[in-house]
């Protein structure tokens, strides 16, 4: 299994590219097939406009999961898992679920519930790339204390 960038425990994953491929056409699924199950968040990092790494995504100790199902639903659930944080800190998490369509690169999620009410109803966009074995999702940059972040989640795929 290929290892992304600060891989959290070096695990192998459920699925390897090759047997994601023959599980998506097994089920006979679309290009929608190949994000089909259940994703574990690996790791997480970020950086900045000009490429300068950040403080990772979900803090040193990222959890989560995203689940795509074949007939078009999404449900993602992400967090710090860290026990303490440090006082000056608050704790990252997001949550979110609705119908999605993914083109190969691009995956959008039409909101119906979320930890965060300014999402409902709206779109999440994700760009999704595949690393080796590991799905990448890639929000759109967003500010984070002064500074454009362009943040990837490593997912691994579990069933």
């Amino acid at each position: 299994m290929s290892d992304p960038p600060n891989h959290r425990d070096g695990s192998a994953g459920a699925a390897t590219g090759t047997d994601a491929g023959k599980i998506a056409r097994s089920i006979g699924c679309s290009i929608a097939g190949s994000i089909v199950g259940t994703w574990r968040l690996a790791t997480t990092r970020a950086h900045d406009d000009a490429g300068q790494p950040m403080r990772a995504p979900y803090g040193p100790v990222p959890m989560g999961v995203v689940m795509f199902s074949a007939d078009g639903r999404m449900v993602a659930v992400l967090c710090d898992a860290r026990p303490q944080l440090p006082a000056d800190e608050e704790r990252e998490y997001s949550s979110y679920c609705g119908a999605y369509t993914f083109d190969g690169t691009t995956l959008v999620t039409r909101v119906d519930a979320a930890a965060d009410r300014s999402r409902l109803g709206g779109d999440q966009v994700r760009r999704i790339r595949f690393d080796g074995d590991f799905l990448v999702l890639m929000p759109p940059p967003r500010p984070w204390r002064g500074v454009m972040q362009h943040r990837e989640m490593f997912f691994e795929r579990i069933a």
